[in-house]
């Protein structure tokens, strides 16, 4: 059920409020991801299993970093890929990931993934991104996907038994304080894929939950 006491805003002025008001925190920098993107303990595990899945692949895979945010975990993994090509929906902040980020096989674009077409390739990562969609966004989004091989998703989920995808308004929150989570293999999105391995699951301690990260391969 929809939450009926907010208006949605579309979601890139939500997100572009997120920054300007740097709801997910600061760090002394212009523009900030959270916790996700930069605590060590989320963050090295995830580096680690995401460079070791991309450097299996000889030639190596195109990548579209699909949320890239401040880009603080992606020009890790820009090296494994044949191109990285790293979308966001703040245009600001996409400005500023050009301006600080240089690679003959790296890529920027300001998009909305939910209505604009997505970059090709052949492997897309959506780190902690559709959690902050609704699922009309996400229902979008994963009508797109089935055109490439690999998805590697991370989502942050209740740790113990919960309803998958009760419906949210896009922006900061997730849905977690509905005891709720994506799972995008569960109604109402009923996502085909061949194959699905689990590559990492890191206990978030601060906010409670866990951070799950899925491969999957679609054919």
């Amino acid at each position: 059920m929809k939450d009926k006491t907010k208006t949605p805003w579309p979601t890139k002025a939500a997100m572009e409020q997120v920054y300007d008001m740097k709801l997910w925190g600061e760090n002394q920098s212009d523009f900030y991801s959270g916790d996700g993107s930069h605590h060590p303990e989320l963050v090295h595990p995830y580096i680690d299993v995401l460079v070791s899945f991309l450097s299996k692949f000889s030639p190596p895979l195109a990548v579209c970093d699909l949320g890239c945010g401040d880009f603080n975990v992606g020009k890790h993994l820009v090296a494994y890929a044949s191109k990285y090509t790293a979308v966001d929906i703040v245009p600001k902040l996409i400005q500023r990931n050009q301006a600080m980020f240089k690679d003959k096989k790296l890529r920027f674009e300001c998009l909305d993934i939910a209505t604009d077409t997505l970059p090709s390739g052949d492997c897309v990562i959506l780190r902690q991104v559709l959690q902050h969609l609704s699922n009309t966004e996400i229902q979008s989004i994963l009508k797109k996907l089935t055109v490439y091989k690999y998805i590697i998703l991370t989502e942050h989920l209740p740790e113990s038994n919960f309803t998958p995808n009760a419906d949210i308004i896009s922006g900061q929150g997730i849905r977690l304080k509905k005891q709720s989570g994506v799972n995008i293999l569960e109604a109402p999105f009923n996502f085909k894929v061949k194959n699905t391995t689990q590559l990492l699951k890191v206990v978030q301690q601060q906010a409670k939950g866990v951070i799950i990260t899925t491969c999957y391969t679609l054919y």
